[in-house]
């Protein structure tokens, strides 16, 4: 079967050009989105991933209406293979079916691995240039502090991690990432 999945960033765009794409390339089954393609929480996008299975063509007028950036396109597409779910892009013209389209992915995940890998370099090497300033001595005791002490009252039941997190200003993610952290090493490192 050929699903189609259509996204448009505001309520008042219009869909029109992705619809007629997919009526030409004969999709029977379209998903469609009418949110910004940041937001990671897309339900038709969801539904269509959970829909598509074995066998099954999901075609895209562009990445960019499908993923929010070529991490998430890599995952997404990932998720797809998985499944047995060819993937075509009509822009770009990727179609996983074909040894291009499986090349130019491979392309994506290698450059977003060397992007990643080259952040977190040039990280390190300014961190130990302002250490060796003097200009980083991490964050303030009272941080920790107050980190220590929800992380106490979690542990002790009287608290929930979400509201751990939320008290602190952070991510639930970013609590439990800082919360391992703490574990093993028992020490903060910038919250």
């Amino acid at each position: 079967m050929k699903v189609g999945y259509v996204r448009i960033s505001t309520k008042e765009q219009n869909t029109a050009r992705q619809d007629e794409l997919m009526r030409q390339l004969d999709v029977e089954k379209i998903y469609t989105d009418k949110m910004s393609g940041k937001d990671a929480e897309r339900p038709e996008l969801h539904k269509m991933m959970d829909f598509v299975r074995e066998g099954d063509t999901l075609v895209v007028e562009s990445f960019s209406r499908f993923a929010r950036n070529t991490q998430d396109l890599l995952n997404l597409t990932a998720t797809l293979k998985e499944k047995g779910v060819r993937f075509v892009s009509q822009k770009e013209k990727i179609d996983t079916d074909t040894n291009a389209g499986k090349f130019m992915l491979t392309v994506f995940a290698g450059l977003v691995e060397f992007e990643r890998d080259t952040i977190l370099e040039r990280q390190a090497e300014g961190i130990a240039i302002a250490k060796a300033d003097g200009r980083m001595k991490g964050r303030p005791k009272k941080a920790v502090d107050i980190f220590e002490s929800a992380y106490m009252e979690v542990k002790a039941g009287k608290l929930s991690a979400t509201a751990a997190a939320k008290q602190l200003g952070i991510s639930r993610s970013t609590w439990y990432r800082k919360a391992k952290e703490y574990e093993d090493d028992n020490t903060m490192i910038d919250i």
